[in-house]
């Protein structure tokens, strides 16, 4: 195929447009070269964009009096603008005046449910229940796709670790449609990569299953869309080339991940040769995806699971990123020598990684807009249980949206002075235990975040307001 921008008048195109080689094509980033050839308003792009990272298991919670309270504490010590990250959070401080940490939130309908079970109201706040099938309702960010969706290719990007579905209080995904009905995420970096930058054509497909790289055909094309941009552009082009063929590397190291067995009780899978390398380098991957699929507005919507609850499937084996077999074992040996230690150190690793990908956000300029890309992105990280099954006091991180009004570099802390916690003792289990304190609705945080995001509404789920504090 000829290069198409060799014949093609700049004004013509748009932020649809493809780098195309043969039998390939690249969705490109936002040129300011495009908007001026092609008579763009002189105000900035508002884009609006919406991620939500979910991690299962919960937090660690080691009570005041406990020695590991000063390090291993998830939750900051202090509140308002004056506190400070524990061990658990200390590699989002660069971040600090990007964020906003949240205490004392939580979904009405699954606050006297075992914590395992709630992944799958994470986003909807639905009263899913105890046991047998439910219905679901609409998740956060699909409300917002249903908004913002056609503007993009993709209305939205579903993502988790052990892909699929799931099962009732077993999601493997955060993101359910208007009917209730879960959507299938992916788990396959390469699938997500092919989706997102390479045309659907039987010569694509015959070329990438010969693993030869998506790029290596636009080359030439490039450069001669190189001649034809501002030197600014160029600069653009050049970043984002070089982003895409490192996730592309990243990509095809990752199969080896992908082809992990799942884990099985009849057998000894805690022998499988996995390097600390392969977890950490797969949840790079899924997060380096959705920051190509932003910057090329492919999307302005995705979830990512980071693990199923309940250690089921592969993501059960992510905490070998920091030298431990399993991770939804390590909620429950706290109790254990350096147990606190061991479950924090596994949460500083999730912040290390979710850091790194609000970090990226922060540096990249918002192409034809104001300030960076995180400034223009909302993202929301945190999991539907804290202390050991506790469907309360959710874990919850909000980051960037600066451009939308978020306040952050600050702890809301809604929980009080002495939130539940301790290591299980084999006794009554926290969640089963009489409540001492009552969350806000996290739907309140919601409807704040879709007011902001310019989704026209004043309820969402059991919603009772608004949460103006943020």
């Amino acid at each position: 195929m000829k290069d198409k921008f060799m014949n093609t008048d700049l004004a013509s195109l748009d932020r649809r447009q493809f780098l195309r080689g043969s039998g390939v094509a690249l969705a490109l980033p936002w040129f300011e070269s495009f908007a001026r050839f092609a008579h763009a308003a002189e105000q900035p792009v508002r884009r609006k964009r919406l991620a939500c990272i979910y991690m299962p298991d919960g937090v660690p919670m080691p009570l005041a009096e406990d020695p590991a309270h000063q390090d291993w504490a998830w939750f900051p010590h202090g509140s308002g603008r004056d506190f400070k990250f524990t061990k658990c959070l200390e590699p989002l401080e660069p971040l600090r005046h990007e964020l906003t940490v949240l205490s004392g939130l939580s979904h009405p309908s699954g606050r006297s449910i075992h914590g395992h079970s709630n992944a799958d109201q994470f986003l909807t706040g639905a009263p899913t229940g105890t046991r047998g099938d439910y219905k679901n309702t609409l998740s956060l960010d699909q409300a917002f796709a249903a908004h913002i969706g056609e503007e993009t290719r993709f209305s939205s990007l579903v993502m988790s670790t052990d892909g699929g579905t799931g099962t009732p209080r077993g999601a493997h995904t955060l993101s359910f449609n208007r009917s209730g009905r879960a959507i299938p995420a992916e788990h396959r970096p390469k699938r997500v990569f092919d989706m997102l930058f390479v045309k659907s054509d039987e010569d694509a497909a015959r070329r990438l299953a010969l693993s030869q790289s998506a790029l290596d055909d636009l080359l030439v094309d490039a450069r001669s869309l190189r001649k034809t941009l501002s030197t600014h552009d160029q600069k653009t082009l050049d970043e984002y080339l070089q982003s895409v063929r490192d996730t592309e590397i990243k990509v095809a190291k990752a199969k080896r991940w992908i082809n992990m067995p799942l884990p099985k009780v009849d057998v000894d899978h805690l022998q499988l040769d996995i390097t600390p390398e392969d977890p950490r380098a797969y949840i790079q991957t899924m997060l380096e995806l959705i920051y190509l699929a932003f910057k090329t507005d492919s999307t302005r919507v995705a979830t990512y699971q980071i693990g199923r609850e309940n250690g089921v499937g592969v993501s059960d084996y992510l905490a070998r990123a920091v030298g431990f077999r399993l991770t939804h074992q390590l909620s429950h040996d706290t109790k254990e020598p350096d147990g606190w230690k061991k479950f924090g150190t596994y949460c500083r690793f999730l912040s290390e990684e979710v850091g790194r990908f609000a970090a990226q956000l922060k540096v990249t300029p918002e192409a034809g807009g104001d300030g960076n890309m995180l400034d223009n992105t909302l993202l929301l990280f945190g999991s539907a249980s804290s202390a050991f099954h506790l469907s309360r006091n959710y874990p919850l991180i909000l980051t960037g949206g600066k451009n939308m009004g978020f306040k952050h570099g600050q702890y809301l802390n809604y929980a009080g002075d002495k939130p539940a916690g301790g290591a299980w003792d084999g006794g009554r289990e926290p969640w089963q235990r009489e409540v001492t304190h009552e969350d806000i609705p996290l739907s309140n945080l919601f409807v704040t975040m879709l007011q902001r995001l310019g989704v026209e509404t004043h309820t969402f789920a059991d919603s009772t307001g608004m949460l103006d504090e943020v």
